[in-house]
């Protein structure tokens, strides 16, 4: 009986496992790329075993497995595809590109590492999050996407670079920018304004020293590296098109303006302007001008882009052509910008010798209106567009002639429509980038490498003023015919070249990373530019010389200026960079540098900088085998960088130029005793002084849980400056008050993070989200300053500086509502007693409030269903504070009867309206309400600041149409705002002047595109 059982369940098991192999079937196919190109090695593993195999290098695969289990796809770069096997034993893939994992690659500055064996802190973007986004300029689009990056906006002119700070703004003086690379070619922000952006890869943020400090005198403030797109080897031509259409709009306010009877019934009850000598019904039936409407207008904006890629076995390329043509939403602004760019790569049969080509040519043409945020009543357009008075009608305009008398306030606008139609102002840049690398692989791991590049700039400013205008005539000062016109030619090229040798070698668990680097920079700036006085209305024409009037023996109205400068910078480096790893989870960093810099004198010409990083890898120990952790990495690092750039001198073409002769003494021809023509003192020079010193701790931690679901990671840091460039006070025997040196020092503490979260992943054929956020908290603290008290006063401005407080602080008087007794302001005396008449000097208080935010970043989520896609993103800053000057100026009643005002001073303090938080409009101290707290106010918001819907047509509804992919998409640019600031943007401000104002907004876009492939 025994026996029998025995064979029956022997029968019964192989019964089963005959079932079970007959289950199993050879499955297999090609996995491609979104652009159906194969993809060599991408990973096929049945889920939940680790039974697999790879593609090989035609994208082909085969495999064995179950009706009913599923395979996943994966690849660096791509979306993984995770597909359930049913009846068919063939199953092709096209994989799309990746946002997130194209970051395990990591760009270390001079080298390359991956996510695992990666050190230091730093992020990386990828073009789609770049790309196709109604932005000149590309720097914007980075705004809220990078942890600890703060992007601010200065202007909405197209293309304009916004300040750049990351982790804090770590010097007083010097320059906070970072440090650009692109394509291996250095340069500074200005370059995006003729830089397309759909020619971007990626962008790679190094935040922590190690990173930065193997970039020694350049590296103090962090560095953006920008790779372009490459073609790839093996690959038959591909052609791509992008186009983009858009319009833009002013952004709204919350100033609650009034129309033109109220704003007369004001001027009728106050007894001044035109309001006063009207009756009711004459102010009843006046007609309102919304001048915002006549200066700024809505505005169209399109972007193409062609591109053409191609490879062989040894040579790739990529090839692009771009054009844009933007309006801006202010009169008379705009770009219009033209773009070549081809990448080429190469290498040998053996592959030992390798090489690559880079050039951007780029040709942008711009009006762009300037004295913007200044007061000028007849030059800033902004000032019309937002306080002019609306009674007044652009039907009131002539001429330029008849302006001149009388002179009033009250025509603003009318003067500033005579700038629009009668001043010239436009930019001719020509921009070309290139690079040149050469490798030759010396013996086994062993390497030597050059790369040379070049940055060269020419650019024509022409601004002409024609000579019936009215400010031509205002200012003629006795020429007839008057008008003005200047042209400035300006000529920079910098060269950098970068010798290299590196020596890789792995044995057993080890793997060992050495280099050493010898780099040498080079930059020359020259520029010619005129003056013309007085042009022939009969021949003029911008920046023609047909019209210009000659000098005459009668007078010297005519006599013309020219100026001219040429100014050369260099700096010369070696040093080197060791990586080391153990089995994938140890592994240490270092790197030392040594600069000179032509800036400072012999003895102090050479400065050394060094960085140390380490990384455990706690996910690749056997303890971790089975968590939920796919990554979990600790790192940490030390270092120091430096700041040549000391002192921003605004005057000069650039950072490289800025201040390169402190410490030379300088004189200057005047006159002296008994009016003789005398050699005076100038400055007195420091040869003592040396760069700004910045060294930066971070501790990271980077993570991903949950088959990848969750992961991001969290820094924490301190950035501590010292030898600050400060002006130092010493007697005045020379008659110089000051001396520059080094003395100071400023410290920036801060925490990072972000993170991703797949809420639902449903594959290609299903609803997939995900959910990302961003933030960065940064503390700012001066730590020592050159003066006995510990302060630095800024002379004409509420701010100033203090140990234990922030740069640009707030330091004034405290506002303190108004008096219900009498109408008139109140304030509060530096020991909190309130009175009307507050000590300018003595009663300053601080207010631990600047206009850098406290924290900010961004939240959003990407979803995708079938095809269809939304992206959007969310910014937000918190404890951003500034003095909002132009509310200042609609509820300012000393200048009733010249400008437009807001709704508020209807409520103002009357002896029947003791209650308000408007003061009487005849207090007797409102001139003290500008210079207090009044009008500092939280700019802190929330905004939707990118949105984008569309749809990716699948491959299936192409076939047979000639293209390999086609994707429609709406973006919508600014979209909702929420804040208590009453103005048109939070964001925008002037880091170079925190208390200007009357500036122009960043508009509001929606845009429609277009990506197709051939």
């Amino acid at each position: 009986m025994r026996t029998k059982t025995r064979g029956i369940l022997t029968l019964l098991l192989a019964f089963v496992v005959h079932l079970s192999f007959a289950q199993e079937k050879t499955v297999n196919g090609t996995v491609t790329d979104q652009n159906n190109m194969p993809l060599p090695g991408v990973s096929v593993v049945i889920v939940g075993t680790t039974k697999g195999t790879q593609t090989d290098f035609d994208g082909n695969y085969a495999i064995s497995v179950a009706t009913g289990q599923q395979l996943r796809y994966s690849y660096i770069g791509q979306k993984s595809v995770t597909l359930t096997i049913g009846a068919s034993n063939t199953v092709n893939v096209q994989m799309e590109d990746d946002a997130e994992t194209l970051a395990e690659v990591v760009i270390m500055g001079y080298r390359t590492s991956t996510k695992e064996k990666s050190s230091i802190a730093s992020q990386t973007i990828a073009s789609e999050t770049i790309e196709n986004r109604p932005n000149a300029n590309a720097l914007q689009t980075l705004a809220g996407q990078v942890a600890g990056v703060n992007i601010l906006a200065s202007t909405g002119q197209p293309g304009a670079p916004p300040s750049v700070n990351i982790r804090g703004q770590a010097s007083i003086n010097g320059n906070t920018e970072p440090l650009y690379v692109i394509d291996d070619v250095p340069t500074d922000a200005g370059v995006f304004r003729t830089l397309n952006p759909n020619d971007i890869a990626s962008v790679s943020v190094l935040k922590d020293a190690g990173a930065t400090a193997i970039y020694g005198n350049r590296g103090a403030n962090g560095v953006i590296l920008i790779k372009t797109r490459q073609g790839n080897f093996n690959e038959g031509l591909k052609i791509s098109y992008a186009g983009l259409l858009g319009v833009s709009t002013l952004q709204g306010n919350n100033y609650d303006l009034m129309s033109s009877p109220e704003q007369l019934r004001l001027e009728n009850l106050v007894g001044r302007g035109r309001g006063a000598g009207l009756t009711d019904a004459e102010i009843a039936n006046t007609p309102t001008t919304d001048w915002a409407d006549y200066f700024f207008s809505s505005s169209v904006a399109q972007n193409h882009t062609v591109t053409l890629t191609s490879g062989s076995e040894d040579v790739s390329q990529f090839t692009s052509f771009g054009y844009s043509n933007i309006d801006g939403i202010l009169l008379n602004s705009d770009l219009q910008r033209f773009n070549i760019r081809n990448n080429t790569n190469g290498k040998s049969k053996n592959e030992k010798f390798r090489y690559g080509v880079s050039l951007g040519i780029n040709f942008a043409k711009s009006n762009e209106p300037n004295n913007i945020g200044g007061s000028g009543i007849n030059r800033n357009p902004i000032l019309g567009a937002f306080q002019a008075a609306p009674y007044i009608s652009p039907d009131d305009y002539v001429d330029g002639a008849s302006l001149l008398s009388p002179l009033s306030f009250v025509n603003t606008p009318l003067f500033l429509i005579d700038v629009q139609k009668n001043n010239y102002r436009r930019e001719n840049e020509l921009q070309l980038l290139g690079s040149l690398n050469l490798s030759y692989e010396l013996a086994k791991g062993l390497t030597a490498k050059v790369v040379m590049s070049g940055d060269y700039r020419d650019e024509t400013r022409t601004q002409s003023e024609r000579p019936e205008s009215f400010n031509a005539l205002l200012f003629a000062q006795g020429k007839d015919p008057s008008g003005t016109q200047n042209q400035d030619v300006i000529r920079q090229f910098t060269y950098n070249q970068t010798t290299s040798l590196n020596y890789n070698t792995e044995f057993g668990k080890h793997s060992l990373n050495v280099g050493a680097f010898m780099e040498y920079f080079k930059a020359h700036f020259q520029t010619f530019g005129y003056t013309q006085q007085g042009l022939n209305p009969l021949t003029f024409a911008p920046g023609d010389g047909s019209a210009f009037i000659g000098d005459n023996p009668d007078n010297d109205f005519y006599v013309d200026t020219v100026r001219a400068n040429i100014l050369d910078a260099g700096l010369f480096s070696y040093f080197g960079a060791a990586d080391y790893d153990y089995d994938g989870i140890y592994g240490v960093s270092a790197t030392l540098r040594r600069d000179a810099s032509y800036r400072f004198s012999d003895t102090n010409r050479w400065g050394t900088f060094y960085s140390a990083s380490g990384r455990i890898n706690f996910h690749n120990m056997d303890f971790m085998e089975g968590s939920v952790f796919n990554q979990l990495k600790l790192r940490g690092s030390y270092g120091t960088t430096g700041n040549q750039y000391i002192s921003q001198d605004f005057g000069t073409p650039g950072i490289y130029f800025d201040s390169p002769d402190l410490t030379k003494d300088l004189y200057a021809t005047g006159s002296g005793y008994g009016a003789a023509n005398s050699l005076l003192l100038n400055r007195i020079g420091n040869n003592q002084l040396t760069w700004e010193t910045t060294a930066q701790a971070n501790v990271g931690i980077d993570f991903e849980v949950f088959d990848r679901r969750l992961r991001g990671s969290v820094d924490a840091y301190v950035r501590t400056t010292t030898d600050l460039f400060l002006d130092t006070p010493i007697s005045a025997i020379n008659a110089q008050t000051n001396l520059s040196r080094n003395t100071g020092e400023l410290v920036n503490r801060g925490f990072e993070f972000n993170a991703n979260y797949d809420v639902v992943r449903g594959g290609n054929d299903g609803f997939n989200l995900t959910l990302n956020a961003v933030g960065a908290f940064n503390e700012q603290e001066i730590i020592d300053l050159p003066t006995e008290d510990g302060i630095i006063d800024i002379s004409g401005a509420p701010l100033g500086y203090r140990e234990g407080g922030s740069i640009f602080e707030y330091y004034t008087y405290r506002y303190n509502g108004v008096n219900p007794e009498n109408g008139n302001l109140q304030f509060l005396t530096a020991d909190g007693t309130v009175t009307e008449q507050p000590n300018v000097d003595t009663d300053r208080v601080w207010f631990s409030q600047n206009i850098f935010p406290e924290f900010q970043g961004s939240f959003g989520f990407n979803a995708d269903y079938k095809g269809f896609f939304v992206v959007t993103q969310f910014n937000y800053a918190v404890g951003l504070d500034r003095f909002d000057y132009d509310l200042a100026g609609f509820q300012n009643p000393t200048n009733i009867g010249q400008f437009r005002h807001s709704r508020d001073l209807q409520r103002a303090w009357t002896p029947d309206n003791t209650n308000t938080d408007i003061p009487s409009l005849d207090a007797t101290n409102f001139g003290l309400s500008f210079d207090s707290s009044r009008y500092l106010r939280s700019a802190d918001f929330l905004r939707l600041r990118f949105a984008q819907f569309g749809y990716n047509f699948p491959t299936k509804l192409l076939n047979g149409t000639g293209l390999t992919n086609l994707k429609l998409f709406f973006n919508g640019e600014n979209i909702l705002t929420f804040s208590d600031w009453r103005g048109f943007d939070p964001e925008v401000n002037n880091p170079t002047d925190v208390t200007q104002f009357r500036l122009y907004p960043t508009p509001k876009t929606y845009s429609f595109g277009i990506q197709v492939g051939f």
